[in-house]
């Protein structure tokens, strides 16, 4: 047996320990100039919120920041202006993973369901994402989202469905999976309190948890971060250092095993911090300004 670089890269992640803030920088840059697999975009203006009508200005001039760096772009609504998102990514060259937001309410379920069909039909839909974290949340039964699911898959039939949730729902609601076309996987080490350090292990463990529930489905990691600022969780630890390293040892994985990754986030968002607490705010590769962190 001989040695191999990659392998070891591939297990433990890229060698960052004893860089300095400014090389560290550096690096995330250059992985950066790299290009992502897929990016989660963040629409809203400071002092927007979901609610909000989007315009097209705002989505023109964040997708013309995101384009030099991605070759997807994942949108997670079909209606208030978000409908925007995949015609212009597609005008711009990009691929879309394009869903419809569920909830409680019936009647904007049916009009982003509507939006979404709509969308697809006209070419501007790659693959189809039929709610997220709807199970998480607990906004609707397991039956009322498969009936959503199978009315987009009666639709667009030469389309990958699939459905957006944290990777072990999938492995807690078999006639779900089995209703995808493809397992679209939310994978935080974060959000499970595990530390900088064993966190590219531990996405490892939960992507392939998320493949063998899929039993021989296409994974794509829908969305993973690591927050620049705010209070720890257990042993994770929001900073801006963490936030490069997990940002490099992502991206160097995604391309080194080619597994399909959509980075979380693109753009920081105040309004997440109802939902998240404080770090809620700090999830952005670029500031809320819309100026790259790093």
């Amino acid at each position: 047996m001989s040695f191999n670089a990659d392998k070891i890269l591939a297990l433990a992640g890229k060698n960052l320990q004893g860089l300095s803030y400014e090389e560290l920088a550096e690096s995330f840059r250059e992985v950066l100039q790299e290009g992502m697999h897929g990016i989660c975009i963040s629409p809203y203006e400071e002092g927007q919120k979901p609610g909000d009508t989007l315009t097209e200005n705002q989505i023109r001039r964040r997708l013309e920041i995101l384009r030099p760096y991605t070759q997807w772009i994942r949108s997670f609504s079909c209606t208030e202006g978000n409908e925007l998102i995949p015609v212009i990514a597609k005008e711009m060259g990009m691929k879309t993973l394009v869903g419809a937001w569920l909830g409680k309410d019936d009647e904007i379920n049916q009009a982003e369901v509507k939006g979404l069909i709509k969308l697809a039909n006209e070419g501007y839909v790659d693959i189809a994402a039929v709610g997220n974290e709807v199970m998480y949340r607990k906004d609707l039964s397991e039956d009322e989202l498969l009936n959503f699911m199978h009315q987009v898959k009666e639709a667009l039939p030469k389309i990958p469905v699939g459905y957006v949730d944290a990777y072990y729902e999938f492995e807690k609601r078999p006639r779900i999976t089995e209703s995808c076309d493809v397992i679209l996987a939310n994978c935080y080490p974060y959000w499970e309190g595990c530390a900088m350090e064993y966190s590219l292990l531990y996405i490892k463990d939960m992507y392939q948890r998320a493949k063998r529930a899929g039993n021989g489905k296409p994974v794509i990691i829908t969305e993973t971060g690591w927050p620049s600022q705010g209070t720890p969780l257990y042993g994770a630890v929001p900073s801006d250092e963490n936030f490069m390293k997990y940002f490099i040892n992502i991206q160097t994985w995604s391309k080194l095993d080619d597994i399909p990754v959509f980075y979380f986030s693109s753009f920081d968002e105040s309004w997440k911090v109802g939902a998240e607490g404080d770090v809620g705010a700090y999830w952005g590769i670029w500031d809320k300004d819309e100026q790259l962190k790093y």
